[in-house]
């Protein structure tokens, strides 16, 4: 499939899409997956046009390991940003071109769901800058469980 596969994806420029999941690949180089074999990298881009990279961390007892695109939202939090508009994940195993679309894991949506409007955060998955799937959190969460949910509710 090439470049945009919902509406959401007219909501970044192409050049800005591109930008993101080259930084991606960049990012993917840094990943430390000796048990896995299998590379990922992620772009994550704040509200105020900052480009935020992570790679996949693995730890032999599994548990401690971490994704590529939490890597970047971590970093992310940790520098005091906490509005995000869209994120590139790419993902193969090691050694190989990207080859398949690396979507992210249900604990990643999860974190996604803390810090980003489902319906307008988009995750962008790609094989290449050309060829590349763009999708909301909404679409990949769908009836996900956010802050709101821990709101009380009002009878106005």
């Amino acid at each position: 499939m090439k470049k945009k596969d919902t509406q959401y994806a007219d909501k970044l420029q192409t050049e800005t899409i591109q930008e993101l999941i080259s930084a991606a690949i960049r990012a993917r180089k840094n990943s430390y997956s000796p048990y896995s074999h299998y590379q990922v990298g992620a772009a994550l881009l704040t509200a105020d046009g900052q480009i935020i990279m992570g790679c996949n961390i693995e730890n032999a007892a599994y548990g401690p390991s971490n994704c590529a695109e939490r890597t970047a939202f971590f970093k992310a939090l940790s520098e005091g940003n906490r509005e995000f508009l869209a994120i590139a994940v790419v993902g193969s195993p090691e050694g190989e071109v990207l080859t398949q679309y690396a979507y992210p894991c249900g604990v990643c949506r999860q974190v996604m769901m803390e810090f980003c409007n489902p319906e307008m955060f988009q995750i962008i998955v790609a094989q290449s800058t050309e060829d590349y799937r763009v999708l909301t959190l909404g679409q990949l969460l769908p009836e996900g469980f956010g802050p709101e949910n821990l709101s009380p509710q009002r009878n106005d």
